[in-house]
């Protein structure tokens, strides 16, 4: 059993310095047994599920977050290596702390960041840690830039690079772009995995809070070809009619 340390007493420790080993030892104190046997099953590790082998501490998010703004100035050698850990919880410390190092990065060193995430997305394997990471990282770099690199991510033959392509273009929507959701939605209307499918209902609801014609006209093309988890998370915030009636099947 880990010795639970609370996130009180884990914001005071603001002077130690910023370590791999420090970092981790403070994550099996905040680690959680009962919440990380829940994380086995919630974030499906079952045998041939899409996390088949994952390894939980079970922090919260709140734990995470702490100690990412904590280990911020973590050495990027050092985040590499804690991305690269079997442990779900540490990958998304790394992640969060890459996001930290990126919004306080200069242009240069955004690019860096940049390239240094897509070069591991292996080991960002899960859609929690796509999903807290690739708008601030990927959606970010490529506002106002060319998007070519998100149509080659949403080929991929990785479920998580295509979720990576279909969930950074929520930073584009907050922008009020809209067009290149729609593009990649549209893309990965054949996609077999019912990750894409939420990714991109998500993706194609937000277009709605923004662009509510846009959304429609989408909804009328594609509505009767569209995977109907994407669909029904595209129209969750439709009012009950107008959802019966784009759910109709003629």
């Amino acid at each position: 059993m880990f010795k639970r340390e609370s996130l009180v007493m884990a914001a005071k420790k603001t002077t130690t310095p910023a370590s791999l080993s420090t970092l981790r030892e403070r994550m099996r104190r905040l680690g959680n047994p009962d919440a990380a046997r829940g994380a086995l099953r919630f974030f499906k590790t079952g045998p041939g599920q899409y996390g088949e082998g994952d390894v939980f501490l079970g922090l919260s998010a709140k734990a995470m977050h702490a100690l990412s703004k904590e280990f911020r100035t973590l050495p990027l050698a050092q985040v590499k290596e804690l991305l690269q850990s079997a442990i779900h919880d540490e990958r998304g410390v790394a992640l969060l702390i890459l996001v930290r190092a990126f919004e306080k990065a200069g242009k240069p060193a955004q690019k860096q960041l940049f390239d240094f995430y897509l070069a591991h997305t292996d080991h960002i394997n899960n859609w929690d840690l796509v999903d807290c990471s690739a708008p601030y990282i990927v959606g970010e770099y490529l506002l106002g830039r060319g998007r070519q690199r998100l149509r080659r991510l949403a080929k991929s033959k990785s479920v998580w690079e295509r979720r990576i392509a279909m969930v950074a273009t929520l930073r584009f929507i907050r922008a009020g772009e809209v067009a290149d959701s729609l593009a990649i939605a549209e893309m990965l209307l054949d996609d077999e995995h019912d990750l894409i499918h939420k990714a991109a209902g998500w993706m194609l609801r937000e277009v709605g809070k923004r662009d509510t014609p846009a959304l429609m006209r989408f909804l009328e093309k594609h509505r009767l070809n569209m995977p109907r988890t994407m669909l029904r998370y595209a129209i969750e915030r439709f009012p009950p009619k107008m959802r019966q009636r784009f759910l109709a099947k003629d």
